[in-house]
């Protein structure tokens, strides 16, 4: 699920205050500047949550069985699968 660029504009603001009071940056740029790299980031990880997401689905639906979202063997495999494609993609780590 993509969130509105209200969200993600709200959720730079938030990280960058919060980077900001807790003294884990010194910003040497416009914060401006910063926040669009910072929103930048976020809408770039979700579109690869979102990638993922269909990935995995489209591969549960090539099952010749029948699997119906929401089961419990549906969400075991959709785990599965995301966390084997995140690996695949560089994103996860153990």
């Amino acid at each position: 699920m993509m969130l509105s660029d209200d969200k993600v504009s709200h959720m730079s603001h938030v990280l960058l205050r919060g980077l900001k009071e807790r003294g884990l940056i010194n910003i040497k740029e416009e914060e401006g500047k910063i926040r669009r790299l910072i929103k930048r980031s976020i809408m770039e990880e979700l579109k690869i949550g979102e990638d993922i997401d269909e990935t995995v689905r489209r591969k549960i639906q090539s099952y010749a069985k029948k699997i119906v979202e929401g089961s419990n063997e549906w969400e075991v495999l959709y785990r599965k699968f995301f966390a084997e494609e995140e690996k695949r993609r560089g994103r996860y780590s153990e």
